[in-house]
């Protein structure tokens, strides 16, 4: 079993800066690839940002340049660095991890979601 907690959201001007952290909690599992999503009002959840296990990243067209995605293998922690903030980058985000367990034979065939954190770019 994997808990993801994110952390860090809150309200920042636009053009300013925010960093997302989501730590991964639990036993008997392996992380794999792991994913940045938002979800704004009225709108469908959309993949931001994604980096693979072995450090491959890739993200929407919309946060391209100005995100980054990165990961804390020893402290089992994904962070988000979001840069020149618009309003349209408003949002709770969330983290999810792919991982395996002892009991999926350590294939990575289960994911996690964290319970999202708000994310208001507003002046």
């Amino acid at each position: 079993q994997v808990q993801l907690v994110e952390s860090g959201g809150g309200l920042v001007q636009p053009g300013g800066s925010l960093r997302l952290s989501c730590a991964a909690s639990g036993s008997d599992f392996r992380l794999n690839n792991m994913d940045w999503h938002r979800q704004a009002p009225g709108n469908e959840r959309e993949l931001v940002a994604r980096i693979t296990n072995d450090g491959n990243t890739n993200y929407a067209d919309s946060v391209k340049g100005r995100f980054t995605i990165s990961k804390d293998k020893v402290k089992n922690t994904l962070y988000l660095q979001m840069k020149n903030l618009e309003p349209e980058d408003t949002a709770v985000y969330y983290c999810s991890a792919d991982f395996a367990t002892s009991a999926t034979k350590w294939r990575p065939i289960l994911r996690a979601w964290g319970q999202g954190t708000l994310v208001t770019v507003s002046s």
